[in-house]
Formats: structure tokens, C-alpha cells, sequence
């Protein structure tokens, strides 16, 4: 998702986020209300009161364009948002309320998948009656054909799972070079039946298949890199209109698109219009005036700042139209062990204790924006969260344990360091936040130099291997909702790269963790590898390789006509295929 959201570059080797614009608006990634569940304000769902009807127009006000409306090169997380109004997939996102929506579903599959017994294969089996929007029905060799594309250089960009777990996929070119073999580890005996030949165990298979790649897509129809302007639609809505490469969607209904094989998406309006290119002030400012069409209007990727929620304050009609999400994030101190002196352990836990987790969410915008982390999974069920604080800080720092291990480390008169951060404004790993941490150092006898960056200076800095800093501001959001997305990115030492993006900041290669990585992989019982990536994380926390510093809060504004809006914990944000505007 977008910097106001989830991040859409968020895992494997790509230049890594914000995020999901996917979840994102702008086709990238992608959060749970509290509102929605009565954990916070009133108790009541946000939007307007009344049951939810078919009919009229909604309006999706944004800031990021929704580019490369290709499946193929879209980055999703559990589809999308508006993409996953015209692309289905094999399975999706539970689209409910919270915790709930966390779990993966069956879309245009029977179910979620059939391993093998080791899960290096799985079997999907198509729904009856499943339709493209001229009626032609959808085949499982148009899914294959669908993913065989995305392995097309010219359609780069979408999520590069299926290269390295597809038996061939490290080589295979797509099928504008293929010479029409295809890629033999994707395999359609029969036009429902689809499937896959992996090189590893993969548990977690069911979660990739949400994403757009596999999203059907029919040869004859294949139009290469223009196929964005008028992509064939799976889904309840089909594109009419894609003006400036996405800025400006019109989505209308599939009238071949059967509610009875799809029971997620909802599809209450007749008509979708999607703007995008604007500023975030004017969003947040005519989704609370909701004159005229805005009184229909949502946005998927843009949050209230602190200042706006300020100024919403008492007001008991705009509170009520405020939705609360979480998504699977994180906002972290980052280490290069390979640095001096974070090569010395003590020194890392020195600062692990010196941090004042109230400053720095002061700094993120307050606690209605952001919440303190101890652990580096997001405190939810589905991450695998178990809770735990290897050097308790308190709220507000423990500057006398911070120096009585930097004395211990040799340092007793302090140490002076250089802290990294991006000058861009996000409240996460900007000026700001980089401040607070200086100030909280301080007391500790610990000089910080702030080396602020242009972003994406910063980011090519913070993920190049040969340079990474020893010390840095990092953020780190997952593609689903699992510790997998999480932690093998960042710990797992075969997937350090040292010509290209590296996430694993620590360059830690650690066989122990790298063969529990494998291990976890293998379950296809979600709830027991759960428990095992907790336990890693917990294990991993005791090296003192990151301090997390907060998971971010989502708070977003919707007009004053909508209805049934959810907000799962998968994406954090409204679901658009929920929603109703009468």
C-alpha cells in the first residue's frame, strides 16, 4: 500500500516500502478495526446507518494512481482492493471484520488448495459456472496462461514468489518466448483442474494464490502490455474507461459475473469511479465535507494525520465515519552487526533499553496513529505474535542499564554514532522519528549524528549489502498475514543479496533459523506454524539484531452515505467490494 498504508514494496527482493499502496490502492499492499469490534470509540461501525442496498456510484478518492492495471504486474496483498474488483483468483481474502479476516478463502477455486503429502504440490479445482464478461468461460489453462505472463520481462513487477518456488520458474521466460511449451511445472489435465509442482515445501501456498497473477487470463485476449487498458474482467466489475495510466478508473458491472460462485465480494454499486493523483489534504477534506458525489466516496490508500484528527476532535458525526485498521507492520531500529561498534551485542541492547517508545510515537503522530512494539511480529494472532521484551525499556527509557552495558562494553564514557533516516515526511522513518531516538540516546551518554537522505537514496542505502549503514530507521509490512512474510526476508541468511535489494539488514545466516525457517514451511496446519514463528521470533529478538519501535494504525475517513464498511485485519483498510452507497 501506499506510505499512508500498507506498503506495496514489502517482501522478497524488491525495493522494499512503504507499502500496499495493495493493499493497496495503487495495486501494491496492504490492517483490523477496533472500532468494528467494539474495542475502541463508540463500539460502532463507521458509515452511515441503515442495511446496505445495490445501486448508485462509488467513488474511490486517491493519492496513488492505480498503475499497471495488469495482473501480471501488480503487487497485491490477499488481490488488491480495486484490482480484486475485476481480477478473482484461485482464493482471496475472508472479507470480514477484523481477526476474521485474516484467513484465506476460496474464490474461484472449490477450496484452498490440495497438497501433497509434503505440500511440494498442490491441486485446485474451478468453480461451475465461472464466466469472463463476454460470457466465454474461464479455464484452468487460462489461469496457467495468466501466471506464464507475469514471468514476462516486459510485465515485471508483480510478486516474485512463484520464480523461486515453481519447479523451472528461476529460468523460465514467459510465454512470448516459449515458443508455446509453456512452464511444465504448472499443469492442467482438464479445463477445471489446475496444478502446481514446487521446488520446496511450501504451507503457505494457499496465500500466494491470492495474488493477481492468478487472476485468469485468456490468450486470445492477450494484448501484451496494453492488455492494462481494457483487461478482461473475472470479476462483479469490468474497466470502461483507464485515462493516465490509472489515474482516472471507471469501473461498471460483469453482467456475467454469478454472485452464487462468489461469496465474498458483495458488489452493492453499479458503478465504481476512481480518482487518483491527489493531494492527500484535499482527500481527507471532501470525504468530511461530502458534498454532491463525495458523499459517496471512500479512499483506499490515504490516513488522517494528527492534525485532522485533532480537528475532527468531538465531533460525534465525523468520528463516526472514522474506520481503524491494522495491517501487518512494523517500524524498527535497524543493526549491521558488521559495523562498529554494533558488532558488539552489548552495545545493541544498550540502546535496546535506552529507547523512549513514547517519544518516537509521539513523534509517529501520536497513539491513535501508532502503538509500541517490543516484538518484531505485529501483535496478532495470525502473525504468530507470542509476546515478549528481551530488554525492557518502559515507556519512557532506561538510560542507567544503557550505561551500565555500554560500560560493560568498554564504552564508559559513552559512544557517538551515526543513526540513518529518509527525509521524506511519513511519520515512520523520517526527520521526525530519527529525532526522537537522538533525544532518547542522549540520556544514555549516547551522541546520535542524524544522516538524513532523499528516499530513495535511503532505500538503496538501507538494502545494499557492501553499504548498508550500522544503524538506520527500517519498516517492514508483510504480503499476508503470517510470520513467513515476515521473518524470512529479513533473518533468513540464504536470501541474502549482494548484488541486488537485501532485506536481511543483520546479514544473519544463522543454520539454526535458517533450518526452522524450512521446518515451518513444510506445515500446512496455519494455526501450529503460527506458534513456531512466534517462538522464532522470539528466539531471533534475544540477539539484540533490531529494536522494534511501533506497528502503525490506520485511521480513514469515509463519506457520509457509505455503508457496511470492513475493515479486516488482512489489509487494514476499507474493503471496497463491502461497500454500499444507498
Amino acid at each position: 500500500m501506499s506510505s499512508a498504508g500498507p506498503d506495496r514494496h514489502l517482501i522478497a527482493r524488491r525495493v522494499a516500502a512503504v507499502t500496499v499502496s495493495l493493499v493497496l490502492a495503487g495495486g501494491a499492499v496492504a490492517c483490523g478495526p477496533e472500532d468494528a469490534a467494539g474495542k475502541a470509540g463508540s463500539g460502532d461501525k463507521p458509515g452511515a446507518a441503515g442495511a446496505p442496498q445495490k445501486g448508485g456510484t462509488l467513488t474511490v478518492l486517491n493519492s496513488e494512481p492505480q498503475s499497471d492495471f495488469d495482473p501480471a504486474r501488480l503487487y497485491t496483498s490477499g488481490g488488491g482492493n480495486v484490482p480484486s474488483l475485476v481480477f478473482r483468483t484461485l482464493t482471496t481474502r475472508n472479507r470480514e471484520d477484523g481477526a476474521a479476516g485474516t484467513k484465506v478463502v476460496p474464490d474461484l477455486a472449490t477450496d484452498t488448495g490440495k497438497p501433497n503429502a509434503d505440500a511440494t504440490e498442490w491441486t485446485y479445482t474451478l468453480k461451475d459456472g465461472l464466466k469472463y464478461e463476454d460470457g466465454s468461460p474461464i479455464t484452468s489453462a487460462d489461469i496457467k496462461y495468466g501466471i506464464e505472463r507475469s514471468f514476462a520481462a516486459e510485465l515485471s513487477g508483480g510478486a516474485p514468489y512463484l520464480r523461486d518456488w515453481l519447479v523451472g520458474g528461476e529460468s523460465y521466460e514467459g510465454p512470448y518466448k516459449d515458443g508455446g511449451k509453456g512452464l511444465d511445472s504448472i499443469v492442467v489435465p482438464d479445463p477445471k483442474t489446475i496444478v502446481f509442482k514446487l521446488r520446496k515445501p511450501e504451507g503457505e501456498f494457499p496465500f500466494v494464490a491470492t495474488q493477481t497473477q492468478f487472476a485468469p487470463v485468456p490468450k486470445a485476449k492477450d494484448t501484451g502490455v496494453k492488455y492494462e487498458e481494457h483487461p478482461v474482467s473475472s470479476g462483479p466489475y469490468k474497466v470502461v474507461k483507464n485515462e493516465n495510466d490509472g489515474e482516472h478508473l471507471t469501473l461498471e458491472r460483469n453482467e456475467h459475473w454469478d454472485e452464487k460462485t462468489d461469496e465474498e465480494r458483495k458488489a452493492y454499486p453499479d458503478k465504481i469511479d476512481v480518482r487518483s493523483g491527489l493531494d492527500a489534504a484535499v482527500i481527507n477534506q471532501r470525504l468530511t465535507t461530502s458534498s454532491g458525489p463525495d458523499a459517496a466516496a471512500v479512499t483506499t490508500d490515504t490516513n488522517l494525520g494528527p492534525a485532522e484528527l485533532a480537528q475532527i476532535g468531538d465531533n460525534k458525526e465525523l468520528a463516526g465515519r472514522v474506520g481503524t485498521g491494522h495491517f501487518g507492520y512494523i517500524n524498527y531500529l535497524a543493526f549491521n552487526p558488521k559495523v562498529a561498534p554494533f558488532d558488539n551485542p552489548k552495545v545493541r541492547q544498550a540502546i535496546s533499553h535506552a529507547i523512549n517508545r513514547t517519544s518516537v510515537i509521539n513523534a509517529a503522530g501520536g497513539s491513535a496513529l501508532a502503538e509500541p512494539a517490543t516484538t518484531f511480529l505485529p501483535e496478532r494472532e495470525a502473525f504468530g505474535f507470542t509476546p515478549y521484551d528481551h530488554f525492557p525499556a518502559g515507556k519512557t527509557g532506561d538510560p542507567a542499564k544503557a550505561k551500565q552495558l555500554l560500560a560493560e562494553a568498554g564504552f564508559p564514557d559513552g559512544i557517538t554514532v551515526t543513526l540513518t533516516h529518509s527525509t521524506a515526511q511519513n511519520r515512520q522513518t523520517s526527520p521526525e522519528v530519527a529525532t526522537a531516538v537522538q533525544q532518547a540516546l542522549a540520556a544514555a551518554g549516547i551522541t546520535v549524528k542524524l544522516e538524513g537522505l532523499e528516499n530513495n537514496a535511503f532505500n538503496e542505502k538501507r538494502w545494499d549489502a557492501k553499504n548498508t549503514p550500522g544503524f538506520f530507521l527500517s519498516r517492514w509490512g508483510a504480503d499476508w498475514p503470517s510470520g513467513a512474510p515476515f521473518l524470512a526476508p529479513i533473518f533468513d541468511g540464504r536470501q541474502i543479496v549482494t548484488n541486488g535489494s537485501n532485506y536481511n539488514h543483520a546479514q544473519l545466516n544463522d543454520p539454526a533459523v535458517n533450518a526452522e525457517i524450512d521446518e515451518i514451511a513444510k506445515l500446512t496446519d496455519l494455526a501450529a506454524a503460527g506458534k513456531r514463528w512466534g517462538a522464532l521470533d522470539k528466539k531471533i529478538g534475544e540477539q539484540a539484531l533490531d529494536v522494534p519501535l511501533f506497528h502503525p494504525v490506520y485511521k480513514r475517513l469515509v463519506g457520509k452515505d457509505i455503508k457496511n464498511v470492513v475493515i479486516s485485519d488482512w489489509t487494514g483498510v476499507l474493503d471496497v467490494s463491502q461497500v454500499s452507497v444507498k
